[in-house]
């Protein structure tokens, strides 16, 4: 049965962050509060994981692991949900927050060691709850 929802997280092997991200979201998706949503891991060193991150068309290759949120639509598949405040960053999400689409991804410039925060993470599956 498909949910309303799919993350999909872009990392690759041997990445720290991609684990620490890929745990943050299990832990997350255990709760029967986040029972909409799926994850699905795209490793972009291996050939799929890569078709998926060029068809996404949003993720800078430098600022991986990365999440973009899908939706689920009438034909079964998934889109991007849109972020209705494009290009727009905000107090949780600051910089790693994706310009089009709503998702995130690591941003290594800052202060806060490059990872993605558990905050972050429910900021932006709240909003695409609420797109």
């Amino acid at each position: 049965m498909s949910r309303p929802f799919r993350v999909m997280v872009f990392g690759k092997t041997g990445c720290e962050k991609c684990k620490v991200l890929n745990r943050r979201l299990d832990r997350l998706f255990a709760d029967a509060q986040w029972q909409d949503f799926e994850k699905q891991y795209c490793d972009v060193e291996t050939e799929d994981g890569l078709i998926a991150f060029c068809r996404a068309q949003c993720v800078n290759p430098s600022r991986i692991p990365a999440l973009l949120v899908t939706q689920n639509t009438a034909a079964g598949g998934y889109v991007p949900v849109l972020n209705r405040r494009e290009g727009a960053a905000d107090p949780i999400c600051r910089r790693s927050r994706l310009y089009q689409y709503v998702g995130l991804q690591t941003d290594y410039g800052e202060a806060g060691s490059g990872l993605i925060t558990p905050e972050m993470i429910e900021a932006v599956l709240n909003e695409a709850r609420a797109s």
